[in-house]
């Protein structure tokens, strides 16, 4: 089985890292490992993987410090692993740009089936699609590129995923389920909050530098997310 996907996992668990770079090298992915945050960040500039795992608690620099680094340099996805039940730690690798995460000690076939799914999303992109334009905001399919009011506006590929998903369908209520099944790749479970960042991150990213109010996305409480048309009231129920 050949993938042609390259993986950096870093972590200073060596037991754990060989074990999974065993199965994972099974399953035909290339592999490095890093011990730490500063060598993660080496390994990235030599090696320039598909996607990183990235740990949390690591000595040198941790999970959230390379993170941000990483964010700053690169779009390339991010999984990363958490301690079992560590909610902040989660939720902040979220809103620094994660594209997943994973609670540790964690099984090595649903890190595979995690790497698949944010492979399969990130990789099999559109190469074709006429750019949608809504009031001022912009996004073009094929550079995968949007700008708001001409500005470039960088997001994640996860951000770029669910902000397409919801400007197909503008006026629409999209669940959190759709989001989840088609932008995360998983079925939403009863305590997951990821999408619920991703959107937050969204929102300040698209009004990041604009003297406005105007919210693009809006919650509809119970029910999900829509993309607000220009100069349409929400209907009732709706938050900003």
């Amino acid at each position: 089985m050949n993938t042609n996907s390259s993986l950096l996992i870093a972590d200073d668990d060596t037991v754990l890292t060989e074990m999974l770079a065993e199965y994972l090298s099974a399953e035909g992915y290339e592999i490095r490992l890093a011990g730490d945050g500063l060598e993660a960040m080496q390994v990235v500039s030599e090696f320039s993987p598909d996607l990183v795992v990235l740990d949390i608690m690591m000595p040198k620099q941790d999970g959230i410090e390379t993170l941000k680094q990483l964010r700053a340099i690169a779009d390339m996805p991010v999984i990363m692993l958490t301690a079992r039940g560590d909610d902040l730690d989660r939720i902040l690798g979220l809103e620094l740009g994660a594209d997943d995460y994973l609670a540790k000690p964690c099984n090595p076939r649903e890190l595979l089936a995690r790497i698949k799914a944010v492979l399969r999303r990130t990789q099999n992109r559109p190469d074709s699609g006429l750019p949608i334009a809504i009031g001022d905001t912009t996004l073009d399919p094929r550079s995968r590129e949007v700008t708001v009011r001409g500005d470039f506006v960088p997001l994640t590929q996860t951000e770029f995923d669910l902000l397409h998903l919801l400007v197909r369908s503008p006026g629409e209520v999209i669940t959190k389920q759709t989001l989840s099944s088609e932008v995360l790749g998983k079925p939403l479970s009863q305590w997951d909050r990821s999408i619920d960042v991703h959107v937050s991150n969204l929102r300040r990213k698209l009004s990041s530098g604009i003297d406005d109010t105007h919210t693009r996305i809006r919650t509809l409480r119970g029910a999900g997310y829509m993309y607000v048309l220009p100069e349409t009231s929400p209907p009732d129920g709706t938050i900003g």
